[in-house]
């Protein structure tokens, strides 16, 4: 058309009935060279996951303006858990780990404190009896004391024949088991399962109350204790009447009498006594200073002789 010059584009419209055809003149398109090409403010966009839900929501964050904006995750605080999802957090850790948790806050400490957190107890040393990092209450089910250490070797020497040194020595925890198992007899009336091992100080007395304050205690295991003797089989015989296995494992105070005398009175127990018959008793410095054919009667006869058995020892009842 006259008075245009360059291309064209070309539009049509309805008019009514009429068809107008506008004709403008095109813009040059600028080669890639030319100084003048625009410049693009591009907006960089964020990751869109292919997961339709996920999806989803980060679309439903998209402004009016059209920029894309991704809500982050809202971030929740270890304190807005609830009591029960607490509880089984601290489950998984251990008791040092539990108590370091339970300074950072009050509620964290009320968490510790609950005896439902503790039905389980096992320590592999005396020295972990003194810490503040557990807590003894009617939740408790298993116990667990098992020393594996040389001091158990010192501690399994007959008190008459032990050195100064080696008096000094056990007189730093000789207290140690027997005052935490009254502690448990007062505090964990639910205890059911006791194991104590290398626990060379546990006396016949301690066990007997144990027996007598855990009425449902129906397995105890006893391994390497120097000082169990028949008198802990009488008091299971006399009080453990929930009690279905007992272990007495290298005690070499327990003989094969008593052992006899509890297979008779209670017929269902299932009783392990490895190498305790079979060990050389304690002797004290009187017996062993005695002759045996000494007897009360005889002139200037001041201690009465102990019937010895196949081994030498003095025979146990």
């Amino acid at each position: 058309m006259p008075g245009l010059s360059g291309p064209l584009d070309i539009s049509r419209t309805t008019d009514g009935c009429k068809s107008v055809w506008i004709l403008t003149p095109a813009l040059p398109t600028p080669s890639f060279s030319t100084s003048c090409w625009p410049k693009i403010n591009t907006i960089p966009q964020p990751y869109m996951s292919t997961s339709p839900d996920l999806r989803r929501k980060q679309e439903a964050g998209q402004t009016l303006a059209g920029h894309t904006h991704v809500r982050q995750p809202l971030a929740m605080h270890i304190t807005q858990l609830n009591r029960e999802c607490l509880l089984c957090l601290f489950s998984f850790l251990d008791k040092d780990s539990r108590k370091s948790l339970s300074r950072t806050c009050s509620q964290l400490r009320d968490v510790f404190e609950d005896p439902t957190l503790w039905p389980l107890l096992h320590f592999h040393s005396l020295a972990e009896l003194k810490k503040d990092n557990f807590r003894l209450g009617p939740a408790l089910r298993s116990l667990s004391i098992c020393w594996h250490s040389s001091r158990v070797q010192v501690c399994s020497i007959e008190d008459w024949l032990k050195s100064a040194f080696q008096r000094s020595i056990c007189s730093q925890h000789e207290s140690l088991v027997n005052d935490f198992l009254l502690q448990v007899c007062d505090r964990c009336p639910n205890l059911a399962s006791v194991t104590l091992s290398g626990c060379g100080h546990v006396t016949d007395d301690c066990l007997a109350r144990l027996l007598l304050s855990c009425p449902r205690l129906r397995a105890l295991r006893l391994e390497n204790c120097a000082r169990v003797t028949n008198r802990t089989l009488a008091a299971v015989a006399a009080h453990g009447r929930a009690l279905q296995t007992l272990h007495v494992d290298f005690c070499r105070n327990v003989s094969a009498a008593g052992l006899l005398r509890l297979r008779a009175a209670c017929p269902n127990l299932t009783l392990s006594a490895e190498h305790s018959a079979a060990m050389m008793p304690d002797q004290p410095p009187l017996a062993r200073g005695c002759a045996a054919s000494v007897s009360p009667a005889a002139p200037g006869g001041r201690c009465q002789p102990h019937a010895t058995s196949s081994r030498g020892g003095r025979a146990r009842d």
